[in-house]
């Protein structure tokens, strides 16, 4: 039986797993993960780690889709797991995650940069002892006063925000499937500054 090929790229969206959190503003990376699963008719199962995994080719490469099974603040553990397993680099990791910078309907891939205050990117730069891993930032809007960040970022959108919130997704994942088949440097220019959703 012919082994099976190992994944030459890693989609590790950031969320808090349980039904609670599903559809919480914190939780928009895994909602784009999802959207390119089911673009690519993948099915999760659990991995052999901290996370879920839908595995699959797009263009030329395989693609390894992940989910943490931690809470936010523990996610790179599974991003250092992936990683040694596969022995791929961080730059051979795209990372969705929530930007409460940007507004509801802005996306922006980076390839590298601080934590910005999100404690889920701070696990990861911890675990890998790097800063230099590519990213993709959904915005989930600024609309908190002092001290309430934490409860903004998991209570889920508003109503009113749901059409954006969907063209956000729908721009995430051909964003996430640009990076996959070309790379970092051509899914930002095809993707970075684009029209955005006020919000």
């Amino acid at each position: 039986m012919p082994t099976p090929q190992a994944p030459t790229r890693i989609l590790l969206g950031l969320g808090n797993p349980g039904s609670r959190y599903a559809a919480t503003r914190h939780n928009i990376g895994w909602m784009a993960l999802e959207a390119v699963a089911e673009r690519m008719k993948l099915e999760w199962k659990p991995g052999r780690g901290d996370y879920w995994e839908a595995v699959g080719d797009w263009r030329g490469q395989r693609c390894l889709l992940a989910k943490p099974t931690t809470y936010m603040n523990n996610s790179g553990q599974a991003a250092a797991q992936l990683l040694e397993r596969y022995n791929l680099l961080p730059a051979d990791m795209l990372v969705i995650v929530d930007e409460f910078q940007f507004a509801v309907g802005k996306i922006q891939i980076k390839p590298s940069g601080s934590s910005g205050g999100h404690n889920g990117l701070e696990s990861l730069i911890y675990q890998l002892g790097t800063r230099d891993f590519p990213r993709l930032r959904c915005g989930i809007g600024r609309e908190f006063g002092p001290g309430q960040m934490a409860d903004y970022v998991l209570s889920p959108f508003p109503p009113e925000q749901q059409e954006a919130v969907q063209q956000m997704i729908l721009q995430a994942r051909d964003a996430m499937l640009d990076w996959a088949a070309e790379g970092t440097q051509r899914a930002m220019v095809l993707h970075n500054n684009r029209g955005t959703v006020a919000g």
